[in-house]
C-alpha cells in the first residue's frame, strides 16, 4: 500500500517545464497549485516507518522549494508599469505598441515577475477567446523566448519558431525565418513576447547592433507588445542601442520602451521595514517544520536582510537550504543556529562580509 506521502509526491511533482516551448509554458499555465502539504508534529513522525518519514521530508523538500509567488511592493509596482504598457495592446495592427523592461540587478525576481505576468494574461486571453482562433488554429497568447549568450539575428529567429514547435529551422535563410516567426505569431494571434536574458546581447558589438535593430523590426511587424527582461540593461545601453554621446538621442528604443525597475528590498526606512517583515510572514507560512513558529522569521528581519542584502533570490535560496538543515538535524524551525550554519550565494555572501 502506498503511503500518503509518496502518493502527494506523485501527484504533486517537480515540475520541470520548459518554458521555451509553447509545450512546456502552456504547463505552465495550466499546471494546477499544489494540494496543501500539512506539517506533523513530532509525536505524529515518531509513529511514521522510516520508509514513510523519509518520503514525507522529501514531500517536504518538494513543497519548501517551491513557495507561491509573493504580492510583494516590487511586484505590485511592475504589474502597474506593465498594465500600462499593456493599454497599448488593444491598438490596430497598423499602430506601434510600445515595450516594457523589466530592469535590475541579479536575484530579484524580475523573470518571476514576467512570468507570473505573462500567465495570468494567458489564462485570461483563453477565458475570453477560447484555445482555438477563428482560422482554426491553436491560439497562443503568449511567446516565452529566452535568450543564450552569443545571440545571432538567425538565432533569435529560430528560437522564436523552437517555442511554436517549428519541425525545422536549420536551413532557412535568416529572412525566411523571420517571415517565418511573424506568420506563426499572427496565426497563433500571439499578443505578448517575453524576452528573457536580454543581458546575454552586447549592444555595442555588430551581431549586438543586428539583434537589437532585429527587435525593433519585429515590433514593427507583429501587433504584439513585448516585455525584455535582463540585468542591468540601462547601463549595457540597451535603451541606447549601443550608441554614445549626442547620437544616442536618436535611439527609438528609448522612446518606444518603458523602464519596470525593481529594487531590492531594503531596511532603511519605516516603510522598507515593514515591507520587508511583510514578505518574512508572508514566506513564514509556507514552512512545514514540526516546531514552526508564528515569528520565527520576522523575529530575525534584521540578520536576514544583513545575510540577502534584501535579494529575494538570495533569500528564498537561504529558507530553502535552512529548511534542509532544520531537518536533517532534527532541528526543526529556522533558529538562530541553523539559519547561521546556511551556505548563502557568492554574492549575498560576500556582501554580508563586507
Amino acid at each position: 500500500m502506498i503511503n500518503p506521502w509518496a502518493r502527494w509526491l506523485a501527484n504533486n511533482p517537480t515540475n520541470r517545464f520548459n518554458l521555451a516551448t509553447k509545450t512546456g509554458w502552456d504547463a505552465f499555465v495550466n499546471t494546477a497549485p499544489r494540494a496543501p502539504l500539512h506539517a506533523l508534529t513530532r509525536a505524529e513522525m515518531a509513529r511514521l516507518t522510516a520508509d514513510e518519514l523519509a518520503d514525507y521530508n522529501e514531500a517536504r523538500a518538494v513543497w519548501h522549494a517551491n513557495p507561491a509567488a509573493v504580492k510583494t511592493s516590487q511586484l505590485t509596482a511592475a504589474f502597474g508599469v506593465i498594465d500600462q504598457v499593456m493599454a497599448s495592446n488593444r491598438r490596430d495592427g497598423d499602430r506601434l505598441r510600445g515595450a516594457v523592461v523589466i530592469d535590475a540587478a541579479p536575484a530579484l525576481g524580475k523573470t518571476t515577475i514576467a512570468t507570473r505576468y505573462a500567465r495570468e494574461f494567458h489564462r485570461a486571453a483563453y477565458r475570453r477567446y477560447g484555445p482555438v482562433t477563428s482560422q482554426g488554429h491553436q491560439r497562443l497568447p503568449v511567446a516565452f523566448i529566452p535568450l543564450s549568450a552569443g545571440i545571432t539575428l538567425k538565432g533569435l529567429n529560430q528560437k522564436i519558431l523552437r517555442f511554436y514547435g517549428h519541425p525545422n529551422t536549420d536551413r532557412a535563410s535568416t529572412s525566411r525565418l523571420q517571415d517565418m516567426a511573424v506568420d506563426f505569431v499572427a496565426s497563433c494571434e500571439t499578443q505578448l513576447i517575453v524576452i528573457d536574458d536580454l543581458h546575454f546581447i552586447d549592444f555595442k558589438d555588430r551581431n549586438g547592433v543586428e539583434v537589437s535593430n532585429h527587435l525593433k523590426g519585429l515590433a514593427n511587424e507583429m501587433p504584439v507588445t513585448f516585455i525584455y527582461v535582463g540585468v542591468r540593461l540601462r547601463e549595457k545601453r540597451f535603451f541606447d542601442e549601443g550608441l554614445i554621446g549626442e547620437d544616442a538621442i536618436y535611439a527609438q528604443t528609448s522612446r518606444r520602451a518603458t523602464r519596470a525597475e525593481v529594487s531590492p528590498f531594503t531596511i532603511s526606512t519605516p516603510d522598507g521595514f515593514r515591507a520587508w517583515v511583510s514578505l518574512l510572514s508572508a514566506l513564514e507560512t509556507h514552512i512545514r517544520l514540526a516546531d514552526a513558529a508564528t515569528g520565527m522569521l520576522t523575529s530575525q528581519a534584521r540578520e536576514l536582510h544583513h545575510r540577502t542584502q534584501g535579494h529575494i533570490g538570495s533569500l528564498t535560496a537561504l529558507l530553502d537550504r535552512a529548511c534542509h538543515l532544520a531537518i536533517a538535524t532534527g532541528e526543526e524551525a529556522l533558529t538562530p543556529r541553523i539559519l547561521a550554519t546556511v551556505a548563502v550565494d557568492n554574492a549575498a555572501e560576500l556582501a554580508s562580509r563586507a
